[in-house]
This record gives structure tokens, C-alpha cells and sequence, in this order.
């Protein structure tokens, strides 16, 4: 595909050749660079920072690294290239042609589906605002800002979309995702972890390791999507989402590991007075983003999960991986789910596997979570500790899906409202919980230099080395 890296858009969607929507587009672009300078990274708008950006959408070579101001960088529109052949994979219509343009008879499927998951990319950007503002390294300022920049573009792909495919309903959309604000009152982003507040940095890992991770499932499931430029915008931007998992999983692990080395030191195991983190608060976080991001995959039982898998919109983790699956048509399959009964005791049920299709792609997240868990955890054996880390049940904190109108302790068992709010502190963060660790949000601008609460990493960026300068400030912080 020809890449159009000079046009005041980048894109390898031949954008000049529709003068219409190209001029749609570059009338968009002010209204967003003026959201990126509100509601982009507080005070680093004039910095040079060291990024990567999207020059190819080839396997080999896709990305250039070089400084840059952010409000400079060079947001994209970027498919992957098109496979001649291409047939739809999965439900009621498996085995015909995708469809290039949208069909009038799934327009507000599509549309609603586009939404949603474009209103997530600017309300990340929006939770991290002010995170730079103490960042416990120059590598991690750089991540959080490679981050945010990346999430941008990705609004600018779904952008694209509406714009190109939905008429006017779609440009309305496009102007309606810069005037949403995460937590807002009256105007709040669309999904419920997307207003979270991320303040600071143990929740900014737990967040790109849980909440990006559930990202990764949801464009999995819309990347053989039978409307094929939704399936091809996708694919590419799990290329670049794989850093934001990556993001988070090193961060907890370099925490982790950090409070490891501080309770070895400490003839107590006690790590406050050493200025780190305790894993009794790192399991809090955990516990309090994994359950939120559970809530990200809808309901458990959804007649709109099994309406998109049969019209083709959205399907399960691979779904074209004949070793995970042997039916793509789910007609006749069931799910067996533990529902709850009035009283919160669960009751067994069998459930049309279509319309359990939330569950199955979560199914899918929960064991991709498991495997980082087990990285943690060996890391605190390796360190000669007996403690370990967990994921709750699927059924602890949950506000969305069968399990939110009870309580449920960490490993899914009933319990009465009142021992419930005697024992969420023992379990989820508490104020004094966040107070700590903010007190320990520092900032640390040196290069090579890293704060005293985390871990360096492994190896830089692009292979560069540690006392690499990632970010150039052009001004006084």
C-alpha cells in the first residue's frame, strides 16, 4: 500500500483522492490538535520527546524513532493492506465476500460498536494528564507519552471511519468524542473504567496492563470483522497496542521486583520505611483495575453479543484459528455460566454460546492475565518470598454483567452487604492506600535515574541505554 507520510495527514488510504473527505478531515484536525493542548499531557506540550510513529503498515520497519513535540507529531491514518479473497469468517454469513462499505441494515450496529470504541482512546489520554508531572523516570515519562500519542491516533482511525462511512451521523460523532471529558458530571466518556481517575503511577501500570489489555481483546474480536475496513483498521492498531501492554506489565513487574529487593533489606518485610510499595497495596490495585476492566466486556448473557456475532460485526479472540475453535457458526452450541439466583446463590445454567460471547473473549483475557501473574510471582519466589500475588473471581467488584447486583469476596463466595463494607478495605484500596502511594510520587528527571519505589528495566527503549536521554524539556517544570 502507498504510504502518504507528507500530506497534512498521514495515511495510506489514498485520502487526496476524496477531496470531500479529505477536507472533512483536515477541518477536524484544529478542533483536535485544541483538544490535545487542554486535555493532552499537562506542561510537556513544548518538549522533545523520543517516539516512535507510524511510517508503514509492513510487518518489518513500520515505525520511526526521533524527538518531537507532541502537539508535532505525525497522527495517521493507517489499514493494514488488503487480502484479495477475503471472505467473511464467522456466523450467519460465513463464507461470502466482506463488505467494503457499510450495509444500510447494520449501519447503527457498526456505528454504535466504532463509538464506543474510539470514546476510550481520548479518555485514556484524558485520565493520564497529569502524570507527568511525576514520573519516577525518564524512560517512564517517555512510555506514558508514547502512550497518549498512540492513543490519539487511534481516535484518528476511528475517526476516519466515521467520517469516510457514516455521512453526517458520523462527523457529529467525530465532534461529540472531543467534547466528552473522563469523569465528567454532565458529560462523561461512554464506558465506566474510562472515568476512573488515574492519579498516579501504580494505577497508571494497572491500568495499561488490565484496561489496554481488555483493548487488545476487543480489537481482536473486531479484527475479522466482515466489514473490512473496520477488520484492517484494527489489525493495525494492535500493532501499537502491544507496547501499551507492555507498558503495564514491566511496570508491575519492575514494582513488584523493587519491593522484593526493599523487603529482603528490611528486617521486618516492612518496605514503608524504605520508601516502596507493599505488595498488600500493589494486590489492592490489582484487584481494583482487574475487576473494573472484567466490566469492560459487557454483559455475560447479551442478546447484542450474539446479535454482532451472527451479522459477522464483532467475533471471539482468533476467531479464524481453527485450533481454537471448530464451529464458527455457533448455532447450536451452549455456554455453561453460574448465574445468580435472587438470594446470590448461583445456579448452573446453560446459555446459547452466541449470546455468551462477552464471556468467551473474556474467558480469553482472564487467561492472558493469569500467565503475567505468574511472571510476578515467580519473581517473589526467585526472591526467596513466600508471598503471592492473585487475580480475584470474576465475580468480585463487579458493576456491570449477572454478578454486580451482589457482593462477592475475592475467591467468588456470597456475602451480606454489611461484611462487605466491614472488609473492602482488607481487599481494595482505601484512602490512606492512595495517599501513601501518592506520597511516594515524586519526580525524577535525571537520566539513568529512576525512583526509589520501582525498578529500572531491563533494556531501553529502541535499544538505547539507560542513562538515555528520552526527553529533551525545552522549559523549566
Amino acid at each position: 500500500m502507498n504510504v502518504s507520510l507528507n500530506e497534512k495527514i498521514p495515511n495510506n488510504v489514498n485520502l487526496s483522492s476524496d477531496r470531500k473527505l479529505q477536507k472533512a478531515l483536515e477541518a477536524w484536525l484544529p478542533n483536535y490538535i485544541a483538544w490535545w493542548r487542554e486535555m493532552g499531557p499537562e506542561g510537556f506540550q513544548e518538549d522533545q520527546v523520543y517516539l516512535r510513529t507510524a511510517i508503514s503498515v509492513e510487518k518489518g520497519g513500520w515505525a520511526h524513532f526521533d524527538y518531537v513535540k507532541m502537539p508535532d507529531y505525525r497522527w495517521g491514518i493507517f489499514l493494514s493492506p488488503p487480502t484479495d479473497g477475503t471472505t467473511i469468517g464467522f456466523g450467519d454469513h460465513m463464507g461470502k465476500d466482506v463488505w467494503p462499505t457499510v450495509p444500510g441494515e447494520f449501519r447503527k450496529e457498526l456505528r454504535r460498536i466504532i463509538v464506543t470504541q474510539g470514546d476510550t482512546e481520548p479518555a485514556s489520554v484524558e485520565q493520564q494528564r497529569l502524570l507527568g508531572q511525576t514520573a519516577p523516570s525518564l524512560y517512564d515519562l517517555r512510555n506514558l507519552f508514547q502512550v497518549n500519542v498512540e492513543e490519539g491516533r487511534h481516535l484518528w482511525a476511528m475517526v476516519y471511519l466515521l467520517h469516510s462511512y457514516f455521512g453526517r451521523d458520523g462527523r457529529e460523532e467525530a465532534e461529540d468524542m472531543l467534547i466528552r471529558r473522563s469523569g465528567h458530571a454532565d458529560s462523561p466518556r461512554i464506558l465506566g473504567a474510562f472515568n476512573k481517575p488515574i492519579a498516579d503511577w501504580l494505577a497508571f501500570f494497572c491500568f495499561t496492563m488490565y484496561t489496554d489489555r481488555d483493548g487488545k481483546y476487543q480489537l481482536y474480536a473486531l479484527a475479522e470483522s466482515a466489514f473490512d475496513p473496520l477488520a484492517r483498521t484494527t489489525q493495525f492498531m494492535l500493532t501499537e497496542e502491544a507496547h501499551h501492554m507492555f507498558v503495564g506489565e514491566t511496570g508491575l513487574q519492575r514494582v513488584i521486583q523493587r519491593t522484593a529487593e526493599l523487603m529482603k533489606e528490611s528486617p521486618t518485610e516492612d518496605v514503608r520505611p524504605l520508601g516502596g510499595i507493599p505488595l498488600d497495596i500493589i494486590q489492592k490495585y490489582i484487584s481494583e483495575w482487574y475487576s473494573a476492566s472484567l466490566d469492560l466486556f459487557g454483559g455475560d448473557d447479551s442478546s447484542n453479543a450474539a446479535t454482532y456475532f451472527a451479522q459477522g460485526l464483532k467475533g471471539r479472540y482468533k476467531e479464524s484459528s481453527s485450533k481454537r475453535y471448530d464451529d464458527h457458526r455457533a448455532m447450536d452450541s451452549v455456554y455453561t455460566m453460574n448465574i445468580p439466583n435472587p438470594d446470590g446463590t448461583l445456579t448452573s445454567k446453560e446459555i446459547p454460546l452466541r449470546r455468551a460471547m462477552n464471556t468467551v473473549l473474556q474467558d480469553a483475557y482472564i487467561e492472558d492475565c493469569e500467565k503475567s501473574m505468574e511472571k510476578w510471582n515467580k519473581t517473589l519466589a526467585e526472591s526467596g518470598l513466600s508471598d503471592r500475588l492473585y487475580l480475584p473471581s470474576r465475580r468480585f467488584n463487579r458493576l456491570q454483567g449477572v454478578y454486580a447486583s451482589h457482593n462477592f469476596d475475592i475467591h467468588g463466595e456470597l456475602l451480606s452487604d454489611d461484611v462487605w463494607e466491614k472488609t473492602r478495605g482488607d481487599v481494595l484500596p482505601t484512602n490512606e492506600d492512595y495517599e501513601y502511594v501518592a506520597s511516594l510520587m515524586t519526580p525524577v528527571v535525571e537520566a539513568g535515574q529512576f525512583a526509589n519505589w520501582i525498578a529500572p528495566p531491563k533494556r531501553g527503549v529502541n535499544s538505547q541505554p539507560q542513562d538515555f536521554e528520552y526527553v529533551r524539556f525545552e522549559r523549566n517544570n
